[in-house]
């Protein structure tokens, strides 16, 4: 039997076997630097192309499927597949350095129940200045609010069960409700939930490719401006609908 992990990390992924090779990659990296085990697992989330595959030739421990395609649904069949007190989310298209997963483990253990990490684009060029602006915009928001992206958002377990996870009802800004049930959840147990600041992780800046700036910005100001919107699916298909290349 092999031995319990003391984190997981855990990838959701819908079509991603072009970005899952770099993601591992670095990963697989990070966690061979850490005096801490950990296990790294790919949620297949009914993808149509070789995401399964791509996974587990690329170093995923384990590659479990979600048929339901919905991210937080996919994210808490990760965890509930994973087996570490210790849970880090990293997005598909994101990827970690070694001092950054060694940072979020040092806060799990030290006092904190979660928390997030600033967000870098690679290629920030393709964002255009709007976009820029959008992204600087987001970093100090995230900071002062403690709110983690979903890029790479890390938790106890514990905690993560007690507040009972990614909420399904929700098709996109899971990852802000989450942050704040962890906040509270921390303050009433004497712990912190903080957004790291350095290092970064880097995700890629592919929706600034597919989509203008302005573009962006307006689906965020809609979520704003109508936040039930992000209990349906139709109204999320920005982040579900890739266009067509």
């Amino acid at each position: 039997m092999l031995p319990v992990p003391d984190y997981s990390i855990i990838i959701p992924a819908f079509n991603e076997a072009a970005e899952l090779p770099a993601t591992l990659d670095a990963i697989r990296t990070a966690m061979a630097a850490q005096r801490l085990t950990g296990e790294c697992i790919v949620v297949d989330n009914n993808s149509t192309d070789s995401t399964a595959a791509i996974a587990t030739a690329a170093g995923a421990d384990l590659v479990v499927f979600e048929p339901i395609n919905q991210i937080a649904r996919a994210r808490n069949t990760g965890a509930q597949a994973s087996r570490g007190q210790q849970l880090i989310f990293v997005d598909a298209d994101t990827r970690i350095c070694a001092e950054l997963l060694a940072e979020a483990l040092r806060q799990l253990a030290t006092g904190s129940c979660g928390g997030g990490a600033i967000i870098e684009f690679e290629n920030i060029a393709q964002a255009g200045l709007l976009g820029r602006w959008g992204i600087a915009a987001w970093s100090r928001i995230s900071t002062f609010t403690r709110t983690a992206a979903g890029s790479f958002l890390f938790c106890q377990r514990d905690a993560f069960e007690a507040v009972g996870g990614f909420d399904q009802k929700l098709y996109a800004s899971e990852e802000l409700r989450l942050s704040r049930q962890l906040r509270k959840w921390g303050r009433a147990h004497g712990l912190s939930f903080d957004i790291i600041t350095q290092p970064a992780a880097r995700t890629s800046a592919r929706k600034f490719h597919w989509y203008s700036g302005p573009k962006m910005l307006g689906w965020v100001f809609f979520m704003m401006l109508v936040p039930i919107a992000v209990r349906s699916r139709r109204l999320c298909g920005f982040w579900y609908k890739r266009p067509v290349q």
